[in-house]
């Protein structure tokens, strides 16, 4: 099954690929309900671009960016399966590659009691990076193309 065809959380409809729905509402409006406000394509692809730089946070602050993404996940998913889906990928990858590197520089600090340690910090200097320049070229390819699949993690996510 295709992302597309997932909802992710999406409560409401979505919008179809290639359209722009500008200040529509997605609900019943016969009977007096609004239901969420669809997102045009644009607006998607900004707010996705912006779940996947969200991994710029943990820089700064070390562990924010999957809170921020999920944060986006949390607000948009009832107005685009698109932003749902990308914003939960930004979300899990970031904290699947916290789990990694805490259990990698774990590993270097206790191996430094030994001395081997020391060889290990360069190479983890060079894992720690990988994770930054993944996530700035899936928002590269998600401002390009509208879309990007994490390896893995895409998958699990639409596992469930």
């Amino acid at each position: 099954m295709e992302a597309k065809d997932q909802n992710y959380g999406v409560v409401g409809g979505s919008v179809v690929e290639g359209e722009s729905v500008e200040d529509e509402s997605v609900g019943d409006e016969v009977a007096g309900e609004q239901g969420p406000v669809a997102m045009g394509t644009q607006e998607e692809r900004t707010v996705s671009v912006l779940a996947h730089l969200s991994i710029f946070l943990n820089l700064v602050t070390g562990f924010l960016g999957p809170v921020a993404a999920m944060i986006m996940w949390l607000v948009y998913r009832d107005r685009s399966s698109r932003v749902a889906f990308q914003a939960l990928q930004s979300m899990w990858y970031q904290v699947a590659w916290l789990v990694i590197l805490a259990a990698g520089w774990a590993v270097t600090g206790l191996l430094m009691l030994i001395l081997i340690g020391f060889l290990l910090v360069p190479v983890m200097a060079l894992i720690t990076l990988v994770p930054f320049v993944h996530g700035a070229y899936a928002a590269y390819r998600t401002s390009r193309d509208g879309e990007y699949r994490y390896p893995l993690i895409a998958d699990m996510i639409e596992a469930r």
